[in-house]
């Protein structure tokens, strides 16, 4: 069967025919693309086609699909039984690897998800703090709880307003949205109501908006600015973790956060989430403290096999150098082609994390993005896909450049842009 075969028969089963909305194509229109197997840069799928992959499961595969040392200690841990809601030893290896990793954090809770780790280190904050209002960024993306679906309000000092039905306006009553990379408008928000708010949440590097970096003394600027009030300062490493650097960004740049919450890669390609700071901040955790929080598969063992793993190939091969060059030689090129073709846009690019924005000048916010010709990226897109090259289907995702891709990849990816 075809994708479009598939596709017709999910909607059928599954609202919109997707598990989740990006994966349905609206942001570029046409049918979705359906996957059947993946091998180190390049995927299959049920049309009979071979792509070569730069969204990598939007980027927990740093080392490209199915690499064989994760893949042979999943299925070993998978042989030793699926879960036990028990602890295991190799819960205790893995903590001790990521905070060996980290080392201002001190302890780290697991649990199955990017969007479990933010609500709980919220609720943490909240708990620890005894505040309950926090403060997020436009265009910044936690996970889909309540009240990190939120949208900017009619004022920085007014609550948010809700971005999906069924949120509660209660929840978003108590999240104030500041513009991202605008310092100044923290800094009003936590001198007007700094005593009322628990934590302030934020992307090292925004992720969900296309690559945005933070602007020069912002990160620095919102840990003064959050310790002067006692507010707890949360990076959301989902994306970035492990990302740039075996360790997390905020490490890498000398800023620490309170909380720390990571996903994606400290899986490998399976489910998991994690959250961690200090120890006094996570002794508040039941069952040490009152904040409660739990997980019937939290530190499952396959999930764990599969990122330990993948946490030691990273420190051991360290392929980050590779990644920026091969990385900078795509975002180089493609600024190169659009130069002599005239063409409206410009490459961001970080490490081997690279987002082609329809525009010529540089995005620092979501309104930046927003502004961006989202046609002639869907254009892009199809484009790119028709020549065997899988990206983002959406204008407002990060690509990845994997560990498994080749100067040579990188070579076709140009050619075929250049013929856009």
């Amino acid at each position: 069967m075809s994708s479009a075969q598939w596709f017709e028969r999910a909607q059928k089963v599954i609202p919109g025919g997707v598990n989740s909305p990006v994966r349905a194509f609206n942001g570029v229109g046409g049918t979705p693309v359906y996957f059947k197997a993946g091998k180190g840069a390049t995927v299959q799928t049920e049309d009979g086609t071979e792509l070569i992959d730069f969204c990598g499961s939007w980027g927990p595969l740093i080392l490209g699909h199915a690499r064989e040392e994760i893949v042979d200690v999943v299925a070993k841990a998978a042989a030793d039984g699926l879960t036990f809601g028990a602890n295991t030893a190799a819960e205790a290896e893995f903590a001790e690897l990521i905070t060996k990793q980290i080392p201002e954090m001190d302890m780290v809770r697991l649990v199955s998800s990017g969007t479990e780790a933010v609500m709980s280190a919220i609720r943490l904050a909240r708990g620890y703090t005894g505040r309950r209002k926090i403060i997020k960024f436009d265009g910044c993306y936690h996970g889909h709880s309540d009240y990190l679906l939120v949208a900017s309000g009619s004022g920085l000092l007014t609550g948010g307003t809700t971005s999906s039905a069924g949120v509660s306006p209660a929840a978003t009553e108590e999240v104030y949205v500041a513009p991202y990379n605008d310092l100044e408008a923290v800094k009003s928000i936590l001198e007007a109501d700094g005593e009322n708010i628990a934590a302030v949440i934020v992307e090292p590097i925004a992720g969900n908006m296309g690559l945005v970096e933070p602007a020069e003394g912002f990160l620095e600027g919102l840990r003064e600015a959050t310790s002067a009030c006692g507010t707890l300062l949360i990076f959301d490493e989902v994306i970035n973790g492990f990302r740039l650097a075996p360790t997390t960004f905020g490490h890498t740049i000398g800023v620490e956060a309170d909380l720390t919450t990571l996903g994606k890669i400290i899986g490998g390609g399976m489910p998991i989430g994690a959250f961690g700071g200090s120890k006094d901040i996570m002794s508040s955790l039941a069952p040490l403290g009152p904040v409660y929080q739990a997980g019937t598969l939290s530190g499952n063992p396959v999930a764990v096999a599969a990122g330990m793993k993948t946490l030691e190939l990273l420190r051991d091969e360290s392929p980050y150098l590779k990644m920026e060059i091969l990385g900078k030689k795509l975002a180089d090129g493609i600024n190169r082609i659009a130069t002599e073709k005239g063409l409206d846009l410009h490459c961001a690019q970080k490490g081997g994390m690279f987002t082609p924005f329809f525009r010529k000048e540089t995005v620092h916010n979501l309104d930046d993005s927003k502004a961006c010709d989202q046609k002639a990226h869907a254009a892009y897109f199809h484009h790119m896909l028709g020549h065997g090259f899988y990206t983002p289907p959406s204008g407002f995702e990060v690509a990845f450049v994997s560990a498994a891709h080749t100067n040579d990849h990188m070579d076709a990816f140009l050619e075929a842009f250049s013929k856009m």
